[in-house]
């Protein structure tokens, strides 16, 4: 057990070396713990002495876990409207995208954001969209869907030579929100460079954007402790779910880890959680924010 204990002390420490290891290390970091706990409690039963040796393997984990947890939604101190932003990779050529986005559409979203979209499910979801959500922006393999006006709608590589994000600046009653969505590219055994490099370049485009009020969406094909998202957590506040749960996105049938992620500057987070939409095999996200307008003491007078 005590062997056992410093097994997954190494893990823990992995999933803070960047790369394929970090990589491997954070997708499996939830599941340490749960084998941490069945250790503890097998040693607190047959050789209690063991529980000193994994009382360090238990911090390293809780220090590693801990920007993961979930956390409270926050109450806005302001009078801004509440904006719903949901967001769902719908498995290109699984023909669900018109079933995503009718769920999606039900939940009383107010902006819709899809990825892996094929040429097909762009205009099965096109169709099924367009009465609610009229103003809408496509490329590559992403798309947005809003009940509010968009302008200023960009196609974004990455670094890459074909387009798998976008931003748009969308028109809420309250102020324009800059809204970025990501198709991260994927991850295989030695071949991570290019979702690297897009997250890198995600991290860029937010660092140099100036709009006050900015949120990110889509699947980043990373896990949340994953250390190729540290380049974006540092521009950015990483949403926490708030439903109590870690908000695991990916297998929809058992979801293992949470590769579909929410980013927000300048917004205030009512609430996140995860919803089953069509026949994807990932969960979409659906977070409420709210405009973090300036107090009427921040405001100089004229």
């Amino acid at each position: 057990m005590a062997v056992s204990g410093l097994i997954l002390l190494f893990a823990v420490i992995c999933a803070w070396v960047p790369g394929a290891i970090g990589t491997a290390a954070a997708a499996a970091l939830p599941w340490t713990g749960l084998a941490l706990a069945i250790v503890a409690v097998l040693a607190l039963f047959l050789a209690r002495r063991v529980l000193i040796v994994l009382l360090v393997p238990a911090l390293a984990w809780t220090l590693a876990i801990f920007p993961s947890l979930p956390g409270p939604g926050s109450n806005p101190a302001t009078d801004a409207a509440p904006v719903t932003v949901v967001s769902q990779n719908v498995r290109a050529h699984s023909g669900g995208a018109a079933a995503s986005a009718d769920d999606l559409a039900s939940l009383g979203a107010d902006v819709i954001a899809l990825t892996e979209l094929d040429a097909d499910s762009l205009t099965a979801a096109s169709a099924a969209l367009a009465e609610e959500y009229p103003h809408s922006y496509a490329i590559g393999t992403v798309g947005v869907w809003s009940r509010f006006p968009i302008d200023d709608a960009v196609p974004l590589t990455l670094g890459l030579d074909w387009k798998r994000a976008l931003r748009v600046s969308v028109q809420t009653p309250d102020a324009d929100v800059a809204v970025y969505v990501l198709h991260a590219a994927s991850v295989r055994p030695g071949q991570q460079h290019d979702r690297d490099m897009m997250l890198s370049g995600i991290a860029q485009a937010v660092a140099d954007d100036e709009a006050d009020s900015i949120i990110v969406v889509g699947d980043f094909n990373a896990a949340s402790a994953d250390p190729a998202l540290g380049a974006v957590r540092s521009e950015l506040d990483w949403v926490r779910p708030t439903d109590g749960t870690l908000g695991m996105t990916w297998p929809a049938s058992l979801p293992l880890a949470r590769i579909d992620h929410v980013f927000v500057r300048g917004l205030d987070v009512n609430s996140s959680t995860t919803r089953r939409a069509g026949n994807s095999d990932h969960l979409a996200t659906v977070t409420s924010v709210s405009i973090r307008m300036p107090s009427a003491e921040s405001v100089p007078e004229p």
